[in-house]
């Protein structure tokens, strides 16, 4: 008898992530660093063995060396598994043509042998750039029961904020009757969270379909799933009411790293009931000095606090001499704040040394924006990084 999967998950995780400038000059976003001991990408993989899914393909393309190191055999995830598991797929040359991956509908279509080779009911397609928790079982449980083709998860949004999304226009019964991809008028706030259960037939065909069609752009809410609905298929939203963030802009990266802080925070990662994995580095306890002080913080291992911490995320090994003050920041691994250095309202990716009285970024309310420094770069003493000011080379001020 053939092995099956009933669902096969794809996860979409080969975008630049453009938007996030120097955090992603040499990493896909899906690998930027998130809540002290998390990756991006460690929420869709860690909702797909908790959701029942043990089978994963993760699409990469952009800078792929050390999200690919990261996921490794999977084994953080409980994806190393002899049949299923996780898998790394990256643009290959075939016998006809060779080419990146064009779309979101593309890439799927040249994994299409990945998919069939677990002869799937069901094909689960997530993205690699967003922080939620979301059980799939209940998705297709849904989708089994309406009878649908696909299912699209959505949530509604502000309305001023919907022209920013793909937009689903739904009966009552939830059924999809209109697509519209950022509208600039639109009729409703459901919007497309990106998250896609297809049953796998008409998947395979729609995206044959479309590969065959020079006009498209290979794309699945531009393309494939308006060519779903303009043939007739059964198309149902699923209404998602829990915490969601696309985290494709310094300000939203930044807005979801301070959701995790305070005694109720609006996303509770340390929920025991549905646990995200992560990939975690070996460290020593953080140690916090006696004159330290340390207030509405997330501090990893192996953290040296000797100066002032204040509503920030801390990652594994990241020094604060003392002195030294860090408010409303994220400061990603093994980067040092110097004697009297004082970083505000920053994003701060790894390995990045602060000198001594050296500033970093503007109060909030100054309305300058947040700076962000890249990785493995330096601040000379005593130099200003003005607020909004983003920077990927060492700065020894103007």
């Amino acid at each position: 008898m053939l092995r099956k999967k009933e669902c096969v998950a794809m996860l979409l995780a080969g975008g630049q992530g453009s938007r996030l400038y120097a955090l992603t000059n040499n990493i896909a976003k899906p690998a930027v660093a998130f809540g002290a001991k998390y990756r991006i990408i460690d929420f869709p993989l860690s909702n797909c063995i908790n959701s029942g899914i043990d089978t994963v393909g993760v699409l990469t393309q952009y800078q792929p060396l050390e999200l690919n190191e990261y996921i490794g055999n999977g084994q953080p995830w409980d994806l190393d598994r002899a049949f299923g598991g996780v898998h790394i797929l990256s643009p290959y040359q075939a016998k006809k043509k060779s080419s990146w991956f064009e779309g979101t509908a593309n890439a799927i279509y040249q994994n299409m042998n990945f998919m069939k080779k677990y002869n799937p009911d069901y094909v689960l397609i997530l993205s690699g750039d967003h922080i939620y928790k979301m059980d799939y079982a209940e998705m297709l449980r849904a989708h089994k029961r309406t009878g649908a083709d696909c299912t699209i998860a959505a949530i509604e949004v502000p309305i001023k904020e919907a022209s920013r999304f793909g937009i689903l226009n739904t009966n009552p019964d939830g059924s999809i009757y209109e697509f519209e991809e950022k509208p600039k008028q639109p009729k409703s706030n459901l919007a497309s969270m990106g998250i896609y259960i297809f049953t796998a037939e008409k998947l395979f065909k729609y995206l044959e379909a479309d590969e065959a069609n020079p006009a498209s752009s290979k794309d699945f809410g531009k393309d494939v799933l308006p060519a779903m609905l303009n043939a007739g298929e059964k198309m149902y939203s699923y209404r998602f009411q829990g915490y969601w963030k696309d985290v494709g802009t310094i300000s939203s990266l930044w807005e979801s790293n301070m959701d995790l802080l305070g005694e109720n925070p609006a996303f509770d990662v340390g929920d025991s009931a549905w646990k995200i994995h992560s990939r975690n580095p070996l460290a020593p306890p953080e140690y916090i000095g006696d004159n330290a002080k340390v207030n509405n913080a997330m501090i990893a291992l192996g953290c040296e606090i000797d100066g002032t911490v204040e509503n920030s995320i801390l990652a594994s090994n990241v020094i604060v001499e003392e002195g030294a003050i860090v408010k409303d920041s994220v400061i990603m691994a093994g980067t040092v704040v110097k004697k009297g250095a004082r970083v505000v309202y920053s994003i701060i990716d790894e390995n990045v040394v602060v000198e001594e009285n050296a500033t970093v970024g503007e109060t909030k309310e100054n309305g300058a924006g947040i700076a962000v420094l890249g990785r493995q770069i330096t601040v000379s003493a005593g130099v200003h990084v003005a607020g909004g000011q983003i920077l990927d080379k060492d700065y020894k001020g103007e």
